[in-house]
């Protein structure tokens, strides 16, 4: 089973950036730039795409002021490292522009709902693919399970040949011939 392009993480350009370190949180663990964009609630991925539209200053001036909003305890850093290890994360985003990760129906409507509350969202309609698609899969599982079949008939046809005694009837003792008593 493939994974939706929204879970799949290997092609996006942001890696660098969200998997980068903001340092060691609260018991030891690293904070990422993912982890801690989304203690807050915020879309990691909408986030990395509009800091790497603004200019480097601006962009690490708003990741400082992000980093600045994590709760109490969750990262001790103070504003002036706070600045620093912004500087660095936004060195990792890509320059220039990038191809927007691509949604499902489900979640383009809840990040309107997010980007709107109290406001009912309607979804748009999505083309679907066409029902032609996903025959040849059914056709590829029916071929599977049909060659195990035949194998399987195969194989007990071949006990059946090799087992010497291979008569279906039920077993009667066969008693042997009476001696006969002629000198």
């Amino acid at each position: 089973m493939t994974l939706r392009p929204e879970y799949s993480l290997g092609h996006s350009a942001y890696n660098d950036f969200l998997f980068g370190s903001l340092g060691p949180g609260e018991g030891g663990t690293e904070i990422t730039v993912l982890s801690a964009l989304s203690r807050l609630g915020i879309d990691p991925w909408q986030e990395a795409e509009r800091l790497a539209a603004l200019p480097r200053e601006a962009a690490a001036q708003a990741l400082a002021d992000t980093i600045a909003r994590l709760p109490a305890g969750a990262f001790a850093a103070s504003p002036e490292a706070g600045g620093a290890i912004a500087s660095r994360l936004v060195a990792l985003l890509p320059a220039g522009v990038v191809a927007a990760v691509p949604q499902t129906e489900e979640a383009r409507v809840a990040s309107l709902a997010v980007a709107r509350p109290g406001r009912a969202v309607k979804a748009a309609p999505v083309a679907k693919p066409p029902v032609e698609a996903k025959a040849p899969a059914a056709k590829t599982g029916l071929t599977f399970w049909l060659i195990w079949a035949g194998l399987g008939l195969a194989f007990y046809f071949l006990i059946l040949a090799l087992t010497p005694g291979n008569s279906f009837d039920s077993y009667e003792r066969v008693s042997p011939p009476p001696a006969s008593s002629t000198p």
